[in-house]
């Protein structure tokens, strides 16, 4: 392990992508070193990981003044919040390059960009530093959606363009004013995360700045009502972006909320809890029974992914720790299951040129493999008990059900819709006659068959013994919240809707 571990994590494959960009390589070359540098970045993720003490603080610390006038920092740090996001990125991206070789070069030097600023996001402290990482990550997306992305990739472009550049001048706008709000109490410049959670923040300018921020963080979960752009996005987009766009960056969305949103904004996340919460069941409901009428395939998983994204969400409503701890668990979960799913769904497109569920089927006969890997995922999607998904659901609904019963109650309930539509899907792609669309459907290659089993495992060994990563969780979930507990706590007194929240402590 060295200094700047988290600096070499986040900029090797970001200069890698610009160098591959502007060089006259070939989309092999492309595509090794992309492989390459994720390895690279795989390896240094995991000595981050094992040297990780779970103290519940920031770790991995790198600070350096950047704008002193303002008191902008290059500021760094990783905790048991951040950490998990940071490894599935790390983890799931050198899927991509093993698996898609027929790409462009420019599809796998996106692809490098958009890994280094997600991993940027995640780890940065100062409010500006997140800012521009969160303003870099959608850059290479949006290129691979509008170049190459399907037959309706344009209006997919466009409306996904409009709505993360609104998101995003809302949060721009509301952390211009957390930084006003600072020198205002405090006679001197700051955006570091931490130095933000020491304001008195009341009135109605600081309500607009909350939903200054939730509203970006709703868009890129996504959270009901904003949930629209995605549909077509994930549709059209390429795998590799659909992959991305799923698996890692709509959890960004989550920790945001977790980072920014909670410890600054006490008072107004308290006030609007419950709603906040009934938007997530709504957005699963809605996401959910929209997913049963979808005869894309990949379309089909977008709005699953989307009912998924509801159930984590909501865990971080809750403001409990034990329904934290199951969201940023499932954050890992569903983005190994629900990505993992997106990944064969690119393979199935490729290999039959057709995403209709009813054009295909007998699949299980053709490739026991790939059905066999397929089921553990779809059945962890479904949070199947002996899987990664069971732990984080059973968790968001226990904390739940804490926070208000009907909640609780009406999330469970809605989790079986899932269960319905995936094991339906399953059935017809899988086990009804073959078509001739998929009469010559071949199983994975060894070198494909490699590449998932890993990710499978990982799958089986979440579900089955899922205390080495709690506990690396647990300590910072219960940080988060014992920090403003005497706030929230005065807050829910008062509460119009008679909620009592649950502030657990270790």
């Amino acid at each position: 392990m060295f200094e700047h571990l988290l600096s070499v994590i986040i900029f090797l494959p970001i200069i890698a992508g610009l160098v591959l960009l502007a060089s006259p390589a070939s989309r092999t070359i492309a595509r090794f070193t992309g492989l390459i540098i994720s390895l690279s970045t795989l390896v240094l993720s995991l000595d981050l990981y094992l040297g990780f003490k779970s103290t519940g603080h920031l770790e991995f610390i790198e600070n350096v003044p950047w704008i002193e006038s303002l008191g902008i920092s290059y500021a760094l740090g990783v905790d048991g919040i951040s950490l998990f996001i940071l490894m599935a990125c790390s983890v799931l991206l050198p899927m991509v390059y093993l698996i898609f070789g027929t790409k462009e070069k420019g599809y796998y030097a996106n692809l490098l960009i958009v890994q280094g600023a997600m991993t940027g996001a995640v780890c940065a402290t100062d409010m500006i530093l997140f800012y521009i990482f969160w303003e870099i990550m959608l850059l290479p997306v949006f290129f691979m959606l509008g170049l190459y992305g399907g037959a309706k990739r344009l209006p997919a472009t466009l409306k996904i363009t409009i709505y993360t550049i609104a998101g995003s001048l809302l949060m721009l706008a509301a952390i211009v004013y957390l930084g006003v709000s600072y020198h205002a109490q405090f006679n001197e410049w700051s955006f570091a995360m931490n130095k933000m959670a020491q304001l008195n923040l009341s009135g109605q300018v600081a309500a607009v700045a909350f939903f200054g921020f939730m509203i970006a963080f709703a868009i890129k979960i996504p959270l009901f009502p904003f949930h629209t752009w995605l549909p077509d996005a994930y549709t059209e987009a390429p795998t590799a972006a659909t992959f991305v766009l799923s698996a890692i960056m709509a959890k960004i969305g989550v920790y945001g909320v977790i980072r920014f949103v909670v410890p600054v904004f006490d008072q107004e996340f308290a006030r609007f809890a419950i709603l906040l919460a009934y938007a997530g069941v709504i957005g699963m409901m809605y996401c959910g029974i929209a997913a049963i009428a979808q005869k894309d395939f990949k379309r089909m998983l977008a709005f699953s992914s989307a009912s998924h994204m509801g159930v984590i969400a909501l865990g971080v409503f809750c403001m409990n720790v034990q329904a934290l701890t199951g969201s940023i668990y499932q954050i890992v979960a569903h983005a190994t299951s629900t990505g993992v799913l997106f990944l064969f769904a690119g393979i199935l497109e490729e290999r039959t040129e057709t995403r209709t569920i009813e054009d295909l089927g007998g699949i299980a006969a053709k490739a026991p493999v790939f059905a066999l890997f397929f089921a553990i995922a779809m059945l962890a999607s479904v949070g199947l008990p002996g899987t990664s998904g069971f732990i984080g659901e059973f968790m968001i609904i226990l904390g739940a059900i804490k926070f208000n019963t009907a909640i609780g109650v009406l999330a469970a309930t809605t989790l079986i819709v899932g269960v319905c539509y995936m094991l339906w899907m399953f059935q017809r792609v899988f086990f009804e006659k073959s078509t001739a669309t998929s009469e010559n459907f071949k199983d994975l290659t060894l070198v494909e068959g490699l590449t998932f089993l890993p990710v499978i495992l990982l799958i089986i060994i979440m579900g089955i013994y899922p205390q080495p990563f709690i506990s690396k969780i647990t300590p910072s979930a219960a940080l988060q919240f014992s920090q403003n507990a005497p706030v929230v706590a005065h807050s829910t007194t008062t509460n119009a809707h008679g909620v009592e929240l649950n502030i657990e402590q270790q």
